[in-house]
Order: C-alpha cells, then sequence, then structure tokens
C-alpha cells in the first residue's frame, strides 16, 4: 500500500519563500488499526467508549470506534517529513498550529494519508523563515477529510 513519494527540498530560507502556492504531493495510505487508537489512548488518558470500545461503539454515532481528534491531528508530524526534506538546516523548531478542524470522523481501520501545501512564508532575519504549511489528512473512500490543519515551522538555515 505504500508508495514512493518524492520529497520537495528546501535548502534555504529563500527557497521555503519562494514556495508560497506550492502543493507538496500526498504521502503513502497508512491504516489506522485499534492499537494505534488504543495506544493514543493510554498515552492521553482519553479511553472514551467511542474510541476503545469496539462492542458499545457499534450501537454509537458512528458504528465503530473512531480515531481521536487529536491523533488525527498528531499524523501532521507523521507526514511533513514524508513530504519535505531540508538541506542545510541548522534548527527548525514547531511554533503552533492555526485553523485546526475535524470534518469527517476517521473509523477504526480506515486508510489516510497526507497532502500538504505551502500557504505562507516570512522571513525571519537573515537565514530563517516562519512557514505555514497545510496538511489535510484524508480518508480513503470519504468526500471530507479527517483533519485539515495549518502547521507553522521556524526554521534556520
Amino acid at each position: 500500500m505504500s508508495a514512493v513519494v518524492e520529497k520537495v527540498l528546501f535548502d534555504s530560507a529563500d527557497s521555503v519563500l519562494a514556495s508560497v502556492g506550492r502543493q507538496l504531493g500526498e504521502t503513502p495510505w497508512m491504516q489506522i488499526s485499534q492499537q494505534r487508537i488504543n495506544q493514543f489512548a493510554d498515552a492521553t488518558g482519553d479511553h472514551q467508549w467511542i474510541h476503545v470500545d469496539p462492542e458499545q461503539a457499534k450501537n454509537g454515532p458512528f458504528g465503530a470506534c473512531v480515531a481521536h481528534g487529536y491523533l488525527t491531528l498528531s499524523l501532521a508530524n507523521l507526514f511533513l517529513p514524508q513530504l519535505v526534506a531540508y538541506e542545510g538546516l541548522k534548527m527548525g523548531v514547531n511554533y503552533g498550529c492555526e485553523k485546526v478542524r475535524f470534518p469527517a470522523p476517521v473509523l477504526v481501520d480506515s486508510w489516510v494519508r497526507g497532502s500538504g501545501e505551502v500557504v505562507a512564508a516570512s522571513a525571519i532575519g537573515e537565514a530563517g523563515v516562519q512557514v505555514t504549511i497545510r496538511i489535510t489528512v484524508q480518508v480513503r473512500d470519504q468526500d471530507k477529510p479527517g483533519c485539515v490543519v495549518e502547521t507553522i515551522s521556524r526554521l534556520f538555515f
């Protein structure tokens, strides 16, 4: 189920600044297993039945267990390095997120992938840049994505 993704390479603040509006492609598909959902529940303490009780969830609003919204959001951190690579980067930090939305549930055993777009970039000093990349968590066979988030990173070359 995996495909080779050609990462977009950024080698300077100028290359990031010039990329606003650029589509970054799509990652390979990955399956959201009940094990992954349970591990996230253990890590966060969120053991709500819609996530971790398959028997009760069968009769719930989604007909099956669903991934936590924040689990789906956290996939942005998995997908970003599959979409972009940096050469000559001295340091990069997560600065935050904007416009986080969960348009549709991600059911257990769904297949998801990430797609990206550079939506904004601004210079920080001489060799730095703040970049906003929109990550969309697509769900196979669903019209609406599981999550859309604008990630903000500060990069210093």
